[in-house]
């Protein structure tokens, strides 16, 4: 090999040995990049476990279900418990509210109709867990079991996305530590 030779090898050499540095600096940079990114996510599932405990907790001062309280109830409009009406994009949440009087002489009077203690809000299933809540204690008749539906309004093309929606729910409850009925349509 001639002189010549050596130094282009040499030159080539000098040439890569800045390119194979910067490589190797981006890829230290995108390592830390990831690892910043892991503790960030646990830092936020941690945050979440927490959020979730605090209310599984403010959940269990409502009592277990009680079956024989429900097992005859087939009809939504019956049913006194937080009931779910799951569709496309919302969820319906019909709560009716018990009724907050101390003597049982005034309790389902003429003063406080039915209708004027239901109540139904439409929800994101993002809010579901937050909405479940804030539903008063009084509103479980039956103990802590909620009766989710698909809505019987959604179209045949968003069957699927419904019943996705549902079994979201689903598991949302039950990671709430809330029993579910689950009703088939009508």
């Amino acid at each position: 090999m001639g002189f010549r030779a050596k130094i282009k090898g040499i030159a080539a050499l000098a040439l890569l040995l800045p390119a194979v540095l910067v490589a190797c600096h981006k890829e230290e940079q995108a390592v830390e990049g990831v690892a910043q990114d892991a503790v960030k996510a646990e830092k936020q599932a941690q945050a979440s476990a927490t959020v979730l405990d605090r209310e599984r907790a403010q959940l269990e001062q409502i009592p277990l279900p009680t079956k024989s309280l429900y097992v005859d109830v087939h009809e939504p409009s019956q049913w006194a418990n937080p009931f779910l009406s799951v569709g496309p994009d919302l969820i319906t949440l019909r709560v009716m509210v018990g009724d907050e009087s101390p003597g049982t002489l005034e309790q389902n009077t003429l003063l406080r109709p039915e209708a004027a203690r239901r109540q139904e809000l439409q929800l994101r299933p993002a809010d579901l867990d937050r909405a479940i809540v804030a539903i008063p204690p009084s509103a479980w008749h039956y103990g802590r079991v909620i009766a989710i539906a698909e809505s019987s309004l959604a179209t045949p093309a968003d069957r699927p996305k419904v019943r996705r929606n549902v079994e979201a729910a689903i598991k949302q409850l039950g990671d709430l530590g809330v029993v579910v009925e689950e009703w088939p349509s009508r």
